[in-house]
């Protein structure tokens, strides 16, 4: 047997689960509130162009209106300034969209601080316990913010000193991006940086050094706790948008059967 036709036969008999780590997007789903005076994205929205009816008697189809980071979405390099010069989110080169995944999780920790900061001896720490991370592959850090997915302002969490929600130091977002092999960052919340980064020196830390270092993000990921620690494979395709600096996208994870359960 083929290696893909062994890949296909074990997704169809269960051997290999597929899991979705993709919020479903829709006028619902929360989206990014810059302050004044910086322009914002814009909701998700269907505009129907017919169904069944005069406009078209057999067939039901939709404009769509969102913004590149809407929702479950890919950050190319060029989507920021120190990235200006790398790949928009067409030219990403398709070895890259599907890569293996580890999964680094801080659920307990943000829970408690939802201002939570991984710090370079965090990641430190799991290597000592689970090996390097993945030449050419994804961390995905997992929060427990996909918990609060359904509802913005709980997603968002903003006070009037700003939103708060967990992620990476400064000092770990030049790590990772000049550091580590890794392709990229996955995270549960709206971005790959903290609600606090605006604040940050440099601010947004992980989209200043992680996509001027040529890397990507995935934002906005759920179900990271049925994935194992290590062990899965992700496949991120976005919209070869050309000149887009990200894309909504469809992300799934390959995990063979009873693997996460026998990593946690």
């Amino acid at each position: 047997m083929s290696v893909l036709r062994s890949l296909v036969e074990s997704v169809r008999s269960g051997a290999i689960e597929v899991v979705d780590l993709t919020a479903p997007l829709s006028s619902e789903t929360p989206i990014l509130q810059l302050p004044e005076p910086f322009g914002n994205t814009i909701p998700f929205r269907l505009e129907e162009i017919s169904r069944y009816d005069d406009r078209g008697p057999a067939w039901y189809w939709n404009d769509i209106h969102t913004g590149e980071h809407t929702g479950t979405h890919f950050d190319a390099p060029v989507h920021w300034v120190s990235g200006r010069d790398g790949h928009d989110v067409a030219q990403v080169p398709t070895g890259h969209l599907l890569a293996p995944a580890v999964v680094l999780d801080v659920a307990a920790e943000a829970e408690k601080d939802s201002d939570f900061l991984l710090r370079v001896e965090h990641v430190q720490e799991w290597e000592r316990a689970n090996g390097a991370l993945p030449e050419g592959g994804w961390l995905l850090y997992r929060t427990g913010w996909d918990a609060r997915s359904h509802d913005q302002a709980a997603f968002l969490n903003a006070d009037e000193t700003g939103p708060h929600s967990p992620g990476i130091s400064v000092e770990c977002a030049r790590w990772l991006a000049e550091q580590t092999p890794i392709l990229g960052v996955g995270v549960e919340t709206v971005g790959t940086d903290a609600g606090a980064a605006h604040s940050f020196d440099p601010p947004f830390p992980c989209h200043s050094f992680l996509l001027g270092a040529g890397k990507y993000g995935l934002t906005q990921l759920r179900n990271l706790h049925r994935l194992p620690v290590t062990g899965a494979v992700v496949l991120a395709p976005p919209l070869p948008i050309v000149g887009g600096s990200g894309s909504p996208v469809r992300v799934l994870a390959l995990v063979e059967h009873g693997a996460a359960e026998a990593a946690r």
